[in-house]
């Protein structure tokens, strides 16, 4: 089932919900995959302050119920790409990576983004929408501190003749 989606450029405004919408989702996508060390670092607070230098690279998709998904495209990576539980199904995470693509395929022949190890989820969506599994390797993750290593696997997925080599 789909239900009717738009994207547009995230604003300023929107930095609460994002912050909401990831929190809520990373936890659910990536509790008991992810080192334990790195949960910490994961507060409600620390998704709201990783908003912000993101914004203008973040694109969200609004229903009728508001903002429900986010993603965020650098360079030729899809850093981010989450939505609300209320959201899955119906399309929109379709649409926010359809959308991601195509703001990569301007500039690049190939998108890659990390999925971690343990979410089959993920890795069976990303599957079935053309992507491949192209080996496991350790994404570092950003921490009030630095970084954490996280096992990953780099999927990939050739976008159109960009103007720039991937």
């Amino acid at each position: 089932m789909t239900t009717p989606v738009s994207m547009r450029p995230a604003r300023p405004e929107d930095a609460a919900t994002i912050a909401d919408v990831w929190h809520r989702a990373w936890g659910d996508a990536h509790i008991g995959y992810v080192p334990e060390a790195l949960h910490e670092h994961r507060r409600l607070a620390d998704f709201q302050q990783r908003v912000a230098p993101r914004l203008s690279k973040t694109t969200v998709a609004e229903t009728l119920d508001g903002v429900v998904g986010f993603v965020v495209v650098r360079e030729d990576e899809v850093e981010q790409i989450f939505l609300a539980a209320s959201a899955r199904g119906l399309g929109v995470a379709d649409a926010l990576l359809q959308h991601a693509e195509g703001v990569i395929a301007e500039r690049f022949a190939v998108a890659w983004l990390a999925v971690v190890e343990g979410n089959a989820r993920a890795r069976r969506f990303y599957e079935k929408h053309g992507w491949r599994d192209r080996g496991g390797f350790d994404y570092p993750a950003e921490t009030r501190d630095g970084t954490l290593s996280v096992p990953c696997r780099r999927y990939e997925k050739p976008v159109a003749r960009g103007r720039q080599g991937a």
